[in-house]
């Protein structure tokens, strides 16, 4: 990777290594780039249709996550670290909540726990993922609080199968949108305040792990 030029310039035979677009390239770039936003879209059709979401509402959600995403909205701001390491200047934190990443997820699973006849599973599965989350998130110094992006979905998807393997969506839903927040963003509150990140957004997909795609992605992988 750091010799660019070099194996740029061998594998398209153009000089300088650069890459000529030509209109049949672009043509194949922007096909490809539509096939995958149709497979996309149909996935998180397919996932809402299992959470019960009318077929109206869908493009709604979807909006509403989109556009909700570049919007963080400060809460308050924690007071700097009491110690810093040698040179480095105290700063104070800004805990904000995205509203596409925190506030339409939290919504629409307050919606779908609320549709149940017993919302058991799914507050089961909130508290699983809650606890999995809290325990494999890792503070990271001057970013927040890290974890891999797949460890939530599929605990929820787990949890959902083995609570309600007959109606599973409802149950991952939740769980990979409540546990993930819970577990990963709040209970961590306590600890951001030590790593000196200046700004951290609950269910943003900066310094915490993205809560939206979590919640469906749990869902696809517990009605697949």
């Amino acid at each position: 990777m750091s010799d660019s030029h070099t194996a740029g310039g061998a594998g398209t035979g153009m000089p300088g290594g650069k890459l000529e677009l030509t209109p049949g390239r672009l043509a194949i770039v922007f096909a490809l780039a539509a096939i995958l936003g149709v497979l996309e879209v149909g996935a998180l059709d397919y996932a809402y249709d299992h959470l019960g979401v009318p077929h109206r509402y869908f493009f709604a959600v979807l909006f509403a996550a989109w556009f909700g995403s570049m919007i963080n909205l400060p809460l308050f701001t924690l007071p700097p670290p009491e110690t810093t390491e040698a040179g480095e200047e105290a700063k104070p934190t800004v805990v904000a909540i995205n509203a596409g990443g925190a506030i339409v997820p939290t919504l629409l699973s307050l919606w779908v726990i609320g549709q149940q006849a017993d919302p058991t599973p799914a507050l089961l599965s909130i508290a699983i993922v809650a606890g999995v989350t809290y325990l494999i998130a890792t503070p990271v110094k001057g970013v927040g609080i890290a974890m891999p992006m797949l460890i939530p979905p599929l605990a929820a998807a787990g949890a959902a199968l083995v609570l309600a393997p007959a109606t599973p969506a409802a149950a991952a839903y939740a769980g990979g949108t409540l546990g993930a927040l819970i577990g990963a963003d709040l209970l961590n509150l306590p600890r951001i305040r030590s790593l000196g990140a200046p700004v951290v957004s609950i269910g943003g997909a900066g310094t915490f792990d993205g809560v939206f795609l979590t919640g469906l992605i749990a869902v696809l992988l517990a009605v697949a």
